[in-house]
């Protein structure tokens, strides 16, 4: 017994190569049914946020040639509700282009002037397929090329998708503060070189990772402030060829309001163009995010590491269960993530590097990867960032007894004494401490070097974490102001 799979239908389109096989119920055209044969490289469509800047950039088009009476009204009004369709991500499934694919974005840009050709038809009661009123070349992209469409896409597709990773940026900072209070009190041994260091308070190192999330937000923030300045106008080569000598300013001025972004014309438009340094900016802040990053969540796993034979001086969050054959073992598993995911983000800023480096006279071709790989970054810190905050982070506790044990056995306590008994000696009774056991108080007691008094001062490791002034120097100081 035979069964029959239903065969999709199609209709024939031309471009300029000839007949082109296109889904009858598709929305895109035959420039796009060529570029998904071409590049069926990796499954991954365009960012969303890329498919709703062309859409923005579409309708400030239409608008600004409506304006100067270089699209009549049905059309341009066709266009524009069809590009609004697009900005709210009616069509984002018939954006099908892999994001590997022909330099300079053509065939995704193509996509977009297809999609909204077809569906302004349809507005205007032809069928799609047809571009009976509205022709994707002629009138969608009427003044305009992908050279100036595709990086004014993709510089505002970047600051619309760093809008989603602010606020997870400042509600991480704001935990980590929140973490700072709550652990003020704790005492716990510093580490530098991985080895014993001074004391250090557990909310005082909680108060550095803070500021280590919002410095990296305004490094990011003033990255993205060279986006702000496009090409859009600068047609093929950015001399503005085909373009009315007012269609830029007016283009601009329409995208900055639909996208609810401060936007200016570029002072060159060649330069524009030419450079997309502003992408590698971008991609680098968001490279020393990822820096960060991975130190904190490394910092996390060792504080965390045990329960009985590591540091453990904090405790992370339970979330899952860490091994298939050790019983109760669980894993700091956000961290991990956390560092994964970062490690994504630096071989991003590679590709975005070499990608900038790549362009050749009055164009690079190579904008579809620095949009994408940018792109991913940011939308995979959000998303990551967001679970460190509220999945990791908001729930450390702090071992207070074991950090106290750590602060009290640590045998650069020795520190506080160089003003005291000089260097050497201090290091003597270091050496003594290793070799014991004993602690740096008990043999300053034991050897009599201090008094009681001088003992609870100077080794109090509470003390030890702001700066001091030796405790004599400090009596001397009081007699001669009083």
């Amino acid at each position: 017994m035979s069964s029959s799979v239903p065969t999709q239908a199609f209709r024939e389109e031309k471009d300029s190569l000839g007949s082109v096989q296109v889904p009858a119920t598709a929305y895109y055209g035959a420039q796009t049914a060529r570029a998904v044969e071409n590049y069926p490289i990796s499954g991954i469509h365009a960012h969303p946020q890329l498919i709703r800047a062309i859409g923005m950039v579409k309708r400030a088009a239409a608008e600004a040639n409506l304006e100067l009476a270089l699209l009549d009204e049905s059309r341009a009004r066709a266009i524009i509700e069809a590009a609004n369709e697009v900005i709210d991500g009616r069509w984002n499934s018939e954006f099908v282009v892999d994001v590997f694919q022909a330099g300079a974005g053509v065939s995704f840009h193509m996509n977009a002037n297809e999609v909204i050709a077809n569906r302004a038809n349809e507005i205007l009661g032809a069928p799609i397929g047809s571009y009976k009123h509205v022709h994707p070349n002629d009138h969608v992209n009427y003044g305009q090329s992908t050279n100036d469409v595709f990086p004014t896409s993709m510089r505002v597709a970047t600051l619309l998708n760093l809008e989603t990773l602010y606020p997870v940026l400042d509600a991480l900072t704001a935990t980590f503060q929140a973490k700072a209070n709550e652990f003020d009190g704790v005492m716990k041994s510093g580490r530098t070189h991985m080895q014993d260091a001074v004391p250090i308070r557990l909310g005082q190192e909680f108060a550095a990772y803070g500021l280590a999330i919002e410095r990296a937000h305004v490094s990011i923030a003033h990255a993205a402030d060279s986006l702000r300045a496009l090409g859009l106008g600068g047609s093929a080569v950015g001399t503005g060829i085909n373009t009315h000598p007012n269609y830029r300013a007016r283009a601009i001025d329409h995208l900055s309001r639909i996208a609810d972004q401060q936007l200016s014309p570029a002072d060159d438009m060649r330069w524009a163009m030419q450079s997309n340094a502003c992408m590698a900016e971008v991609s680098g802040s968001l490279r020393s995010l990822s820096l960060e990053v991975i130190r904190i969540s490394n910092d996390l796993r060792l504080l965390s590491s045990g329960p009985n034979t590591g540091f453990a001086e904090i405790h992370l969050p339970s979330l899952q269960p860490g091994s298939s054959i050790m019983p109760g073992k669980i894993n700091p598993v956000i961290p991990e993530l956390a560092a994964m995911v970062s490690f994504q983000v630096l071989g991003n800023d590679t590709a975005v590097a070499y990608a900038v480096q790549a362009g050749q006279l009055e164009l690079n071709v190579m904008m579809p990867t620095m949009a994408y790989n940018v792109l991913q970054s940011i939308t995979v810190l959000a998303n990551m960032l967001h679970q460190f905050d509220t999945r990791c982070v908001a729930g450390i506790t702090a071992n207070v007894n074991r950090c106290q044990q750590y602060a009290e056995s640590t045998v650069s306590l020795a520190t506080a004494l160089n003003p005291y008994i000089g260097y050497a000696r201090a290091a003597e009774i270091v050496k003594e401490s290793v070799a014991t056991g004993e602690s740096i108080i008990a043999l300053a007691r034991k050897r009599q070097l201090l008094s009681e008094e001088e003992i609870a001062e100077i080794l109090d490791p509470k003390r030890m974490t702001e700066p001091q002034m030796p405790l004599e120097a400090a009596k001397q100081r009081d007699k001669s102001v009083s």
